[in-house]
């Protein structure tokens, strides 16, 4: 795709070697051909454009310095990492980015040797890095670890346990802080006001002598001024002395769009460092395109490079995310006992409308999930009704406090799990597989499914009310059905679910948004002679044991459908059943569940049908099981 656009330097490099034969100039002028590459081809995709914008220069120098993939460049969340991918042999099918059987979003071991760790989630890169420098040590794979972390994973406590461990080895080790004060959400916390501080006093150029290298590494001659200015910086700022503190040596604040700054840096570090070393960038979330919108080009749909409109396909119904916005303020407003907490992410939970009518009772913790879990059961436990607002993918990060602090402790946190099940093009890393099984195997925990919005409003209804212990629900991302949402929703009774149509021989018992598909696959197979029963479950903890008994009674099969993994709500079924001495008498009985593989990138429709669950898959299913012989496909 290199005619696109008039890229002579970039067009030279096929590999990071082929950086080793240009001059800084023309480093120079490879980066502004890069960031030109990105910015078309995110035009053409959708993706984390924003982050790679500020990460042009670095990603220039960092491959021009260093030996990839000897030496492991390490992305953390790696939402950065798509320049880094044109330079390193994948600029031929960087337009398949987030797509079906295209290059991931992020940084994937089984996609390049040049990715020497997958992530998508943040704070893991330090940690990563310091594993490889010890694997050096010890005879493994040799060469550099470099950690690439920005200022907002910074805020995560894993952070801080790699960098307290690394201090203490002692190993060669870089960490490359890329400070743009602006992750996802504007960071929080006593971090980011300490990393304001340490370039608030002065411009860039008054700290160009100290920033191209530590005391320690420059040439004697040269090491009583540099000593100097160290001073001075210490005074005029406060200084790398935190980190200096863990044991790392600190150089900066440097500019991270200077390419002089940053080659400078970077060879005298590869010359000369010995122990843990952190070099703080300063960069531009969005630089060159979209530094100045308000999310610095965080996460884009397709869009026009000229004028930078979106392309978004218009919705017929509000997303499951601002119908649970929507739900919870309404409750807020009368009842002023309802607290919200999220981590980094309020925007993509709808917490940040909550936190405009209610700032006083939410909270962004940053990106510290483990913390937000115990925070809200600090809050449950000094009566609060704290709602947890996580997607299902990053809750997985608060596991220990989830069923220490809170299902231990029978307390009422409220955790609204938002990207339920397979959510496209972020792809496996994201995906909302597992919250039913790690949840529901909880004692005391309630565990819901919304079917669709009018089902979520009632859920959030039925968490405000919910008292005696912990209480989840989820829903997927994406837009609902459409349904009509009561103005006095009311709660749920707990372990209830709900009949949808009746049937005979076969009943099918949804949980969650694939009753959808459930539906079309029940009227499909009407025009087939069978008419199944549909039921709601509503519940995976408890069970309505009333219900499922019933319908185990009244048909010859039965068939479980989930948006998750094998261990869930499925399970706990055939759990029942069996305990109840059901099968001894014949049900025939199928659980529809996520399979057991890690389902890459595509569009949600596509990953449910590689995941066989949707409408044709789950007819298919019922006729197998009924053991009625399909003579012809239909059209």
């Amino acid at each position: 795709m290199a005619d696109r656009l008039n890229t002579p330097t970039l067009d030279r490099v096929d590999l990071p070697s082929d950086l080793k034969g240009l001059s800084d100039g023309q480093l120079r002028t490879l980066a502004d051909e890069l960031r030109a590459e990105t910015i078309s081809t995110v035009s053409e995709t959708g993706g984390h454009l924003g982050a790679g914008l500020g990460v042009v220069e670095l990603t220039v120098a960092l491959h021009a310095v260093f030996d990839a993939p000897k030496d492991k460049i390490i992305w953390d969340v790696s939402h950065q990492c798509y320049p880094h991918k044109i330079l390193t042999g994948r600029r031929d099918r960087i337009r398949t980015l987030r797509q079906k059987d295209g290059l991931s979003g992020f940084t994937k071991r089984s996609e390049s040797s040049y990715d020497p760790f997958g992530a998508a989630h943040s704070s893991t890169s330090i940690s990563a890095a310091l594993g490889f420098a010890v694997a050096r040590d010890l005879g493994g794979e040799g060469g550099d670890a470099i950690a690439v972390i920005g200022d907002g994973s910074m805020s995560a406590g894993m952070a801080y346990e790699a960098m307290n461990n690394a201090g203490h080895l002692k190993k060669r080790l870089i960490v490359i802080l890329n400070d743009n004060e602006m992750s996802i959400a504007p960071p929080v916390g006593a971090m980011s006001s300490y990393l304001s501080r340490l370039y608030a006093g002065a411009p860039f150029q008054e700290f160009k002598a100290a920033a191209k290298g530590a005391v320690s590494f420059l040439p004697e001659p040269f090491q009583e001024g540099a000593r100097r200015a160290k001073e001075m910086l210490k005074g005029m700022t406060v200084g790398g002395t935190l980190f200096e503190e863990l044991g790392f040596s600190y150089l900066g604040p440097i500019d991270g769009h200077d390419m002089e700054q940053l080659l400078s840096v970077l060879r005298t570090v590869k010359d000369r460092a010995t122990g843990p070393i952190l070099i703080h960038a300063i960069t531009k979330k969005g630089k060159g395109y979209a530094e100045h919108r308000a999310d610095r080009g965080h996460a884009t749909a397709k869009f026009d490079v000229v004028t930078g409109e979106q392309k978004k396909a218009p919705s017929n119904a509000p997303s499951y995310t601002s119908v649970f916005a929507d739900a919870l303020i309404k409750e807020a407003t009368r009842d002023d006992k309802i607290v919200a907490v999220t981590a980094a992410m309020p925007d993509g939970t709808g917490l940040d409308r909550f936190m405009q009518r209610f700032a006083s009772r939410c909270f962004d913790v940053g990106i510290a999930e483990q913390h937000a879990v115990t925070f809200c059961a600090g809050m449950a436990a000094g009566g609060m009704k704290p709602f947890c607002a996580l997607y299902s993918t990053f809750l997985q990060r608060g596991y220990d406090q989830v069923v220490h602090d809170v299902a231990l402790q029978r307390l009422p946190v409220r955790f609204a799990i938002d990207r339920a099940g397979l959510v496209g093009a972020d792809g496996a890393t994201h995906a909302g597989s597992f919250d039913v099984a790690y949840l529901a195997n909880l004692p005391g925990f309630v565990v819901m499914a919304a079917a669709d919005e009018a089902e979520l409003v009632r859920m959030v209804a039925t968490a405000v009310a919910h008292d005696e212990g912990p209480i989840a629900f989820r829903f997927p991302r994406g837009e609902g059905v459409g349904v009509d949402i009561s103005e006095d929703a009311k709660p749920l009774e707990i372990g209830k679910g709900r009949m949808i149509r009746e049937g005979s021989r076969v009943a099918i018992l949804s949980f969650g948004t694939r009753l959808q598909e459930v539906e079309k696959a029940a009227e499909a197979l009407e025009a087939r002679g069978v008419t199944p029963t549909v039921a709601d479950a509503r519940f995976a903890k408890p069970l309505d044991r009333e219900m499922i008994l019933a319908l185990a009674r009244g048909h010859e099969a039965l068939i479980t459908v989930e948006e998750g993994a094998v261990g869930g709500f499925g399970s706990h079924v055939a759990q029942l059943l069996a305990d109840e001495g059901v099968f001894d008498h014949g049900l025939k009985f199928r659980s529809m569940v996520l399979p057991d593989v890690f389902i890459d990138q595509s569009s949600p429709r596509d990953m449910y049908d590689t995941a066989a669950m949707n409408a044709e898959h789950i007819e298919a299913k019922v006729l197998d099981v009924l053991g009625v012989e399909v003579l012809s496909q239909r059209a």
